[in-house]
């Protein structure tokens, strides 16, 4: 099997709208497609989701980003806790998406010109392994964490004799 990379992150949204607006507005996302109700039965929402059979996909959007993974957001219907709080970072499961920008300072600023909600920061590293990488956490409106980051070079952890990460600024 070759693997050529990440194609996608999957994730759910309470609105999905919303969601769409967000990114197209503030990190100038790109609609690649829309589905629409997903028609299907409750085995196949069991059988091939592990999702609960009440369950529909009322619609999936892909979104792309600049150079990077595409983002493949869903909104579902019929599930039993809809408005179940997301995971914290620090949990099983809970993740946060991280966009590259050229100036992680004058983005978080934009983003809080917008009004969304930036954690205290940009924080440089001026050292160790993540020497050269200026970040920033955020959270969208739905209360998903995202980050933002830019870099100076190649981080530390490269200087020093590691793998070079992938990077949408290099493609």
């Amino acid at each position: 099997m070759k693997v050529y990379g990440m194609q996608h992150v999957g994730f759910t949204v309470p609105d999905l709208d919303e969601a769409v607006a967000f990114f197209t507005k503030l990190f100038g996302a790109v609609e690649c497609l829309s589905t629409g109700l997903v028609d299907v039965d409750d085995d196949y929402m069991r059988r091939r989701l592990g999702v609960a059979g009440n369950t529909r996909i009322e619609d999936i959007r892909v979104l792309r980003i600049g150079n990077g993974t595409n983002l493949e957001i869903f909104r579902y219907s019929g599930d039993a806790e809809p408005d179940a709080p997301l995971k914290r970072n620090s949990q099983p499961g809970g993740y946060h998406l991280a966009f590259q920008v050229d100036d992680c300072n004058a983005a978080a600023d934009r983003l809080r010109a917008e009004n969304v909600e930036v954690l205290d920061g940009p924080t440089y590293v001026d050292g160790g392994p993540m020497e050269g990488l200026t970040w920033c956490y955020l959270k969208a409106p739905w209360g998903q964490f995202l980050e933002i980051v830019s870099m100076d070079g190649p981080l530390g952890a490269e200087r020093a004799g590691g793998p070079a990460q992938w990077s949408p600024a290099n493609n």
